[in-house]
C-alpha cells in the first residue's frame, strides 16, 4: 500500500463523517447565503476543528468569496480547500542530515511508546543508526514496553530501573550514542502532568544534560497527541508547551477517529506543525504528514 493509500485508509472515518456532508454542501445548487455559512460552521465543529478555528475559516471564506465576486455555492469549494491548507500551514518534515536527539513528550496513554518504536523503525529503514533511551522511569513497565519495541524493530536501548533519575539515564544514553556513533538518539520521557513544576524541572534537567554531553547534536522535541481525544488533548498539549519548546506534533490514532479536523485546530491553537501521523497499529503505520495530501484526501471522491 502506497503512502497516499495509507492516508486514505487512515482518514476513512473522517471522510465518512466530515467530508461526505461537506462535499454534499458544496454540491448544492444556488447562491451562497448565511444558512450556507452556518451549516459549514456546524460541520467544522462536528469534525473537532474547534470554535475559534472554525470561525476563522468561515470568515476567511466569506472574505475571499466577496473579493472574488463568487456567489454560487458550487464555485466556492476551491477557495475552501485553499483556506484549509493555509490553516494547516507549510509542511515541516523531520530532517536527519546530522546527529540528532529526539525528545518525545506527552501524557500517558496517547501512544508515546508505540510512536517511538515506529520512528525507530522508520529511521532504521533509512539506514540510520538509532539508539533508544528509556527516560520514563516513573511509570511501571515503561522501559520494558519500550524495550519490546526496540527488540521488534532491531534497535538497542539504554535504561535503568524504575525510580532512577531520568537525567542519569539520558547521561548514559548520550555517552552510548557517541561511543556507538549513532545517528539518532530517541528519548522517552515521563508523561505525568499532576505536578507541572516537577515536569518542567525534569525536562529542563534532561535538556541541560543533552547540551552538556552531546552539544553538537541537533535537537528535536516532539509532542505526542491522541487524535481521538480531540480538543481535550489540546488542553494537555498547552501545558507541555509551557514546560518545553515543542518543535512538532505526532498525532496518533488518526485512523480511530471520525474527527480528523483536530489537525487544523492543532496548528491554529498551538502554532505547532503536525510532523507525523499514526494511521494504524503496525510498525509501518507512521506517516510523514503532508497538509496538501491531507486536504486532497478529505475531498477525494
Amino acid at each position: 500500500m502506497g503512502l497516499f493509500d495509507k492516508l486514505k485508509a487512515g482518514l476513512k472515518k473522517t471522510k465518512d463523517f466530515f467530508s461526505a456532508p461537506v462535499n454534499m454542501l458544496f454540491a448544492k445548487e444556488g447562491r451562497i447565503d448565511e444558512d450556507f455559512y452556518e451549516e459549514l460552521f456546524d460541520l467544522l465543529i462536528l469534525a473537532d476543528v474547534g470554535v475559534a478555528t472554525s470561525g476563522e475559516i468561515v470568515e476567511s471564506l466569506k472574505s475571499r468569496l466577496k473579493e472574488n465576486k463568487i456567489k454560487e455555492i458550487a464555485l466556492a469549494k476551491t477557495e475552501f480547500k485553499t483556506i484549509l491548507q493555509e490553516i494547516i500551514g507549510s509542511d515541516e518534515p523531520l530532517t536527519f542530515d546530522e546527529k540528532t536527539v529526539i525528545l518525545v513528550v506527552g501524557v500517558n496513554g496517547v501512544g508515546k511508546t508505540t510512536s517511538i518504536g515506529k520512528i525507530a523503525h522508520m529511521l532504521s529503514r533509512q539506514n540510520k543508526s538509532v539508539l533508544l533511551c528509556g527516560g520514563d522511569t516513573f511509570r511501571a513497565a515503561a522501559s520494558e514496553q519500550l524495550g519490546l519495541w526496540g527488540d521488534r524493530v532491531g534497535v538497542p536501548m539504554i535504561s535503568q530501573s524504575q525510580g532512577a533519575d531520568p537525567a542519569a539515564v539520558v547521561f548514559d544514553a548520550c555517552g552510548a550514542a557517541k561511543k556507538q556513533n549513532a545517528d539518532v538518539l530517541i528519548i522517552d520521557t515521563a508523561g505525568r502532568l499532576h505536578n507541572k513544576k516537577n515536569l518542567i524541572d525534569e525536562l529542563s534537567k534532561i535538556s541541560r544534560v543533552i547540551s552538556r554531553e552531546w552539544p553538537e547534536a541537533k535537537r528535536e522535541t516532539l509532542l505526542v497527541l491522541d487524535a481521538v481525544t480531540g480538543q481535550n488533548g489540546l488542553v494537555q498539549a498547552a501545558e507541555f508547551t509551557k514546560a518545553v519548546k515543542v518543535d512538532g506534533i505526532i498525532l496518533t490514532k488518526l485512523d480511530g477517529t471520525a474527527k480528523g479536523g483536530v489537525v487544523m485546530a492543532i496548528k491554529h491553537t498551538l502554532g505547532i506543525p503536525v510532523k507525523l501521523i499514526g494511521v494504524g497499529e503496525g510498525k509501518d503505520d507512521l506517516e510523514i504528514f503532508s497538509g496538501r495530501d491531507f486536504v486532497e484526501t478529505l475531498f477525494e471522491g
